[in-house]
């Protein structure tokens, strides 16, 4: 017994802690969470169902406000008299608009009141919208209908998107109560939910929202849930809201189960609802860790005694290991750790030991990509130094060409002075593809200047790609790289190929050439230099500090494209890797495949 007992570290800790203080912690654990779980959740939902109340209440008062408001505007005599006319009258319609704006301008949260006639086509607004959603909003009233109320739609003004909901209300006449019109008052959205954050639901870790009578959601302190449709966003709550009426109930289960709390609004027939995290529940219990604390003092008093024996004994080898963790130098191998026992420390030990290892290893990695990015980079910031100094000295020349009615100068001046603009970039790593796009533009119309009705190129871009970003000067080498080799060495007129295209959740790059292509043994040639090996990385990370060769002789045999492979790879990982194929006179292909980014990392 005493060997099965010392052989194990586990089992020495198991015996002993496990016989004087499960049984305790057991039944505390038991009675704490069945006291936290009833009485936290009862005085939760009885704070939420407050807080609905105090919300359906202000969203009354905005509603009640907006219902009257119309009221007063349909019986207006002068608007009476405006729309009842067959023409539009300048004066009227300036003076009633005046008054419409001052009426939205002294209540927040209507967004705009306007007025539709029937009988001319000039429409009364307080509110310059640019564009609204797909749908047509407000839509006019139809028959007889006294009013109704629209669900939210995003609006577009000089501030921005904004989302509305649209009290709408025909106009009749007063006289022979035949329509003239119809008015819609429109209020913020964001407005209605300003101040749901600072009434803490939940502690603040609850969330609500405005349901319209078809389950879509009108309101919400999560403003991408907006206009979508309840049952579609989280199946099966909304047959758990019973319209008309207000109570809670639990849905979901494991991390994703929650407390609904729901209020009706009695003038729409709309719903606000509260969704608060069942785990909330467990943080809230505060007088619960008080009781929890004496239990668990009572508990380790009486094990301490049996505890301190048995720790004593088997944390020395721990202790040891604990001072050598503590003497880490970040410039030295971590020391070694001899281990004495072949039980968990033991075995502790000499993981410990491999990690130890694995880090060395992992430093001289991390050592290697590092230079090979610094590499790739200083090379980037060497294609960048001389064109910013150029750009400034090219200005100059094209005005002077300009002034002197050299105009292919100027146009040929201009194009590369443009080049250059891109290809700096304010110095930053990535750029939309449309601008990567426009540096090719400029590229080619330089090069057209110098080798006239010797090529062409073809664009083939996906206009929903160009605000995508991407890495900045991966298409220039490639199409100077056709340019030169493919298309200068056939006898003729040449094209060039750019197609950017989308698939799935990857923006796929295409530039292909009908020039005089390769042989497979300097295809197989430049496949082979466009994969990495240790060797090749330990000779770029020495030859960062070293190299003294000009630029020029560096980019001969293929450089542009191992640099473009290899920024890919960095930035992108494996995946992204240049794809090439050519033949003898049937051109070359070269593409590579990036993540779609909505904007840089």
């Amino acid at each position: 017994m005493g060997r099965w007992l010392t052989s194990s570290l586990q089992r020495k800790l198991s015996v002993v802690v496990t016989a004087s203080m499960i049984v305790p912690l057991l039944v505390l654990g038991l009675f704490a969470f069945l006291i936290s779980s009833r009485i936290t959740e009862q005085k939760t939902k009885l704070s939420g169902m407050d807080t609905l109340k105090q919300v359906e209440a202000n969203l009354r008062y905005m509603l009640q406000d907006a219902e009257n408001l119309s009221i007063f505007l349909i019986g207006e005599r002068d608007i009476q008299q405006y729309l009842s006319r067959n023409e539009d009258h300048e004066l009227d319609r300036v003076d009633i608009l005046g008054r419409m704006t001052n009426l939205a301008a002294s209540k927040k949260y209507i967004a705009n009141i306007a007025i539709y006639p029937d009988r001319f086509d000039a429409t009364l607004t307080t509110a310059t919208w640019y564009e609204s959603s797909n749908v047509a909003y407000p839509p006019a009233p139809h028959g007889d209908a006294v009013k109704a109320w629209t669900g939210v739609y995003p609006v577009q003004n000089y501030a921005g998107i904004q989302n509305v909901i649209t009290l709408v209300r025909p106009i009749r006449s007063i006289h022979d109560y035949r329509p003239i019109g119809w008015l819609a008052i429109s209020l913020d959205e964001k407005a209605i939910s300003k101040d749901w954050a600072a009434l803490g639901l939940g502690r603040g870790e609850g969330r609500l929202e405005l349901i319209g009578p078809t389950g879509e959601i009108l309101s919400s302190m999560d403003k991408s849930r907006l206009g979508k449709s309840l049952d579609q966003i989280e199946p099966g709550v909304q047959t758990l809201i019973q319209q008309g009426g207000s109570g809670t109930t639990t849905y979901g289960s494991g991390e994703d189960k929650r407390t609904l709390l729901y209020y009706p609004e009695q003038l729409t027939g709309w719903t606000l609802t509260g969704t608060v995290p069942y785990d909330q529940y467990k943080s809230e219990n505060g007088y619960i860790l008080i009781l929890t604390a004496v239990a668990v003092t009572m508990s380790a008093a009486i094990s301490a005694g049996l505890v301190w024996f048995t720790v004593r004994r088997v944390t020395r080898p721990l202790r040891v290991l604990t001072r050598h963790l503590s003497r880490i130098d970040p410039d030295r191998p971590l020391p070694l750790f001899r281990a004495e026992s072949d039980d968990e420390i033991g075995r502790l030990g000499e993981s410990y030991n491999l990690l130890g290892a694995h880090i060395e290893s992992l430093k001289e990695e991390v050592i290697r990509g590092e230079a090979r990015k610094k590499e790739a980079d200083l090379r980037a910031l060497q294609a960048q130094i001389n064109p910013h100094f150029l750009y400034n000295t090219l200005s100059s020349i094209h005005w002077i060409a300009l002034m002197s009615e050299e105009k292919k100068i100027a146009d040929m001046v201009e194009g590369l002075s443009d080049f250059l603009r891109i290809s700096l970039n304010q110095g930053k790593e990535y750029c939309p593809v449309g601008q990567e796009i426009a540096h090719i533009r400029h590229y080619v119309r330089v090069q057209s200047i110098r080798f006239p009705d010797k090529f062409a190129v073809h664009y083939i871009v996906d206009p929903a790609l160009e605000q995508r970003m991407m890495l900045k000067l991966l298409l220039q080498p490639l199409v100077e790289n056709a340019m030169i080799h493919g298309i200068q060495p056939k006898e003729g007129m040449g094209t060039i190929t750019i197609m950017i295209r989308q698939d799935e959740e990857r923006l796929n790059v295409l530039v292909l050439d009908d020039g005089a292509g390769m042989e497979p043994d300097r295809l197989d040639q430049i496949r082979r230099s466009l994969v990495p090996s240790d060797e090749q990385e330990q000779h770029h990370s020495n030859r960062l500090w070293t190299e003294k060769e000009p630029i020029q002789q560096v980019s001969q045999g293929g450089y542009g494209l191992r640099n473009v492979n290899e920024r890919l790879l960095l930035h992108y990982g494996a995946e992204a890797q240049l794809e090439v194929d050519s033949r003898v006179g049937g051109g070359t292909r070269i593409s590579f495949s990036i993540p779609i980014l909505e904007e840089s990392p």
